[in-house]
């Protein structure tokens, strides 16, 4: 591709989806490479020679081919895992009325369909499920689908795990829709407990029973340089604001990377430029190392994507092109978001590259790009969607085509990486409740939070539930079992809490006693925005600081590795 358009391809990218959705199976592939800039891109550099082998040590399992009636399609949003061990997702098409289902499968390919949309009139239950499920801390899933509900421009469900559905919100019910419409992305549950996600053009916040707010429309600025249509879903960061991409806008209409407050400050860190890529369509992933980790679909040396590390305050490095291996082996125009392993390296999947159908890889901590598997179009095709570790400490994905039927199928793919437990929330106060997913926990004999015992509830083989106990610490959830000691996936941050102060005025020099909660990690306090070069951490529940020069009347605020936390009322800073 000599010249690069990114209106062009993202017309292609539209294009191949509405076809998606109305063309016959036959035609599917063919319209898919309408994506088709980019991967064709890739696939004239990629003149496969033979079938690649996947690396030595790996295992990749297929579990189950899509037949049409109970599904066709997953694919443009990973699986997640339930409480009860399984998976769950969505396919787009198929199901009752070729409109879409949300099923769940085992980790041995037992597939339930748990719903079909359409199938109330006007497909008032909505139609095109593109987006992840998140399950909530209520227990039910929650997701938006691409069109249908009231209006036809999308909607925001929940589904029970017994397969209860409900319509919570039809976008498009505003004048002009400016709540939003055809929403891509899938939600996020924040740590307020709000539902937030994105639709073509907006931002938003919702209740688990339906109340919406929309807090931001994107392409408000002049040039849409504050960018549009967001297609990943968000992530939550420790400050407490979400990170995300858009897939268009920006200075260079090559899509963004933003950061979005809860009360719907935006700030766009980086505009893609296509030499470091170009049309990010997947959601960024917080990595234990504090930076963001995500891909491009299209742009840089290959125009076949890139991935690429940002950090909080923007400074963006690109850290790999796809379709750099001989015949592409390494893949090309990555859709989905990256996932972290227990390993620390990063996973995930190409639409393109090899013999065209697709491939799984791995990028380690050292910048190596590992071919894990290639498909073949009969063990699926074009793996849109991303990956998740299971708690079984395998992957598990989706491809939009391929498997017997040519419908899409599940997969599982094995790197050597042992079993682990996954907490539903990875930061809470003490007392805070905590759901603990793993593996075969029966006979579990002890729960800690950073080497604190909690006490605990085995609810069944593949939950626990817990409370963050008195004087924990940041780190990681610990499960003793009777075979071993099974380790939290990522850092359970404690979140700190401020209570009280005294005395409530002084002048610089004057020593203040802050009471709290979980203040044995301080690394930070300040008074009015301004940082005490002395302070004393006495005990989990008490720092004597003394309060700097230049301080101002306001907040104390205490950081911890687990969080900031802040004061009610002022501090008020007196003359000498």
């Amino acid at each position: 591709m000599s010249t690069f358009d990114a209106r062009s391809v993202k017309q292609g990218i539209f294009l191949q989806v509405s076809r998606i959705h109305f063309g016959r199976n036959s035609d599917r592939k063919d319209n898919m490479r309408l994506l088709g800039t980019p991967k064709s891109a890739c696939v004239a550099l990629c003149v496969i020679l033979g079938m690649a082998i996947a690396s030595p040590g790996q295992t990749f399992t297929s579990l189950v081919s899509f037949n049409g009636t109970d599904g066709a399609n997953p694919g443009l949003g990973s699986l997640i895992q339930g409480t009860d061990g399984n998976f769950y997702g969505t396919t787009i098409n198929g199901g009752i009325d070729n409109a879409g289902t949300i099923f769940k499968i085992s980790s041995t390919g037992t597939l339930t369909t748990l719903y079909s949309f359409c199938e109330h009139l006007n497909c008032s239950d909505g139609q095109y499920p593109y987006g992840v499920l998140v399950q909530a801390n209520d227990g039910n899933f929650y997701g938006t689908t691409y069109q249908g509900g009231g209006h036809n421009f999308g909607e925001v469900y929940k589904i029970t795990p017994s397969g209860t559905f409900t319509t919570l919100y039809s976008f498009c019910a505003q004048t002009s829709c400016t709540d939003g419409q055809s929403p891509s992305a899938g939600l996020v549950q924040g740590t307020d407990g709000n539902l937030y996600g994105t639709t073509t053009n907006t931002f938003f916040k919702m209740t688990t029973r339906g109340a919406l707010t929309t807090l931001y429309t994107f392409c408000s600025q002049a040039n849409c340089a504050d960018g549009s249509d967001p297609q990943g879903a968000l992530v939550q960061s420790t400050n407490g604001a979400f990170y995300g991409t858009t897939m268009s806008g920006g200075a260079n209409s090559c899509g963004t990377v933003f950061e979005i407050t809860t009360a719907g400050k935006l700030t766009t860190l980086h505009t893609f430029n296509n030499t470091d890529g170009c049309m990010p369509a997947a959601a960024l992933v917080l990595a234990a190392n504090g930076n963001f980790y995500g891909t491009t679909s299209v742009g840089g040396t290959n125009n076949s994507g890139t991935l690429f590390k940002i950090t909080s305050a923007g400074v963006l490095t690109t850290l790999y092109n796809f379709c750099t291996q001989t015949n592409c082996t390494d893949g090309g125009s990555p859709h989905d978001a990256l996932v972290q392993g227990t390993d620390g390296n990063f996973y995930g999947t190409t639409a393109a590259g090899a013999n065209d159908n697709g491939v799984v890889f791995e990028f380690t901590s050292g910048s190596r790009m590992k071919n894990l598997h290639i498909f073949s179009g009969t063990d699926g095709d074009m793996p849109y969607g991303g990956l998740l570790q299971g708690t079984d400490g395998s992957f598990y994905g989706t491809t939009l085509n391929g498997g017997t039927s040519n419908l899409g199928s599940v997969f599982n793919v094995t790197n050597g990486l042992g079993a682990f437990v996954r907490t539903t929330t990875t930061s809470g106060k003490v007392g805070a409740a905590v759901t603990i997913l793993g593996t075969d926990l029966t006979g579990a004999t002890a729960v800690t939070f950073g080497g604190i015992s909690s006490t605990f509830t085995v609810v069944s083989a593949s939950e626990i539930t817990t409370t963050v106990p008195a004087g924990a610490i940041t780190g990681t959830v610990n499960v003793a079992l009777p075979a071993g000691t099974l380790m939290s996936n990522v850092t359970y941050r404690v979140t700190p809490q401020l209570l009280s102060f005294s005395p409530s005025s002084g002048a610089v020099g004057t020593t203040v006693t802050i009471t709290g909660v979980s203040l044995t990690k301080t690394t930070k306090v300040t008074f009015g925005g301004v940082a005490a070069k002395t302070y004393t951490v006495n005990s989990d529940t008490q720092v004597t600081a003394t309060v700097p020069t230049g301080a101002k009347t306001g907040k104390i605020q205490i950081t911890t590795t687990g969080g900031t936390a802040t004061s009610t009322t002022n501090f008020t800073v007196t003359a000498p």
